[in-house]
């Protein structure tokens, strides 16, 4: 893979972008899968989820930089992602909150999914104290696996095949971007892998018995 097209993707699914593009699929391309909000009304679960999953991350991560906290804003090096993983957990957790709160405006998948999302940063959080896990891969495994957990169910119809079988090659894809950067060891993308299907599946596993 060329470094333009690694680095195009590295920067299209964004971890902290994955959330709002998972959230898109749901509300809009797969009918059925859930009930609240009405769809005319349902660009307010993607403007909170882009604000407090994208904007605030990214803001905070940037004042950090501007503050001499980080070095760069891609966070390459391990010892400068604690702190930044962990302003993204609190927001990733004030979304979940909110989602909770206003459960009668919500479906309750909504908020599993918010919740799901918040597990899988504090776990990377809590890695990256000691390891420099990929946290693409977690972001896009989760995505996949997610729809994996949908297709199963058997909630998402024909249509979510199609959405499944994307996001898998773009989870190859992304993954395969990262090693051509350099910027993970193969360890590290399959260890992020495996964290994003490994939270899904218990958050899955949690939502068909309750």
């Amino acid at each position: 893979m060329s470094r333009p097209l690694a680095t195009a993707l590295s920067a299209a699914f964004h971890p902290l972008l994955v959330p709002s593009y998972l959230f898109y699929i749901i509300c809009y391309q797969l009918p059925g899968v859930i009930l609240r909000p009405l769809m005319p009304d349902r660009w307010v679960v993607l403007a909170v989820v882009f604000v407090f999953t994208f904007l605030l991350p990214s803001l905070l991560t940037t004042a950090l930089h501007w503050f001499g906290q980080v070095e760069s804003l891609m966070l390459p090096d391990r010892q400068h992602r604690p702190l930044p993983f962990l302003l993204t957990t609190i927001c990733f957790a004030a979304a979940t909150f909110l989602f909770q709160r206003e459960r009668h405006a919500f479906d309750p998948l909504l908020t599993h999914m918010m919740a799901g999302m918040t597990v899988a940063v504090l776990l990377t959080f809590l890695i990256s104290l000691h390891w420099k896990i990929s946290a693409h891969s977690v972001g896009v495994g989760g995505a996949a696996g997610f729809l994996s957990v949908l297709q199963m169910s058997a909630l998402s119809g024909e249509s979510g095949v199609w959405w499944l079988v994307s996001m898998i090659l773009l989870t190859g894809a992304v993954m395969s971007a990262r090693l051509a950067l350099n910027a993970h060891t193969s360890a590290q993308v399959w260890a992020g892998l495996s964290l994003g299907i490994s939270v899904v599946i218990g958050f899955g596993l949690g939502l068909t018995l309750g």
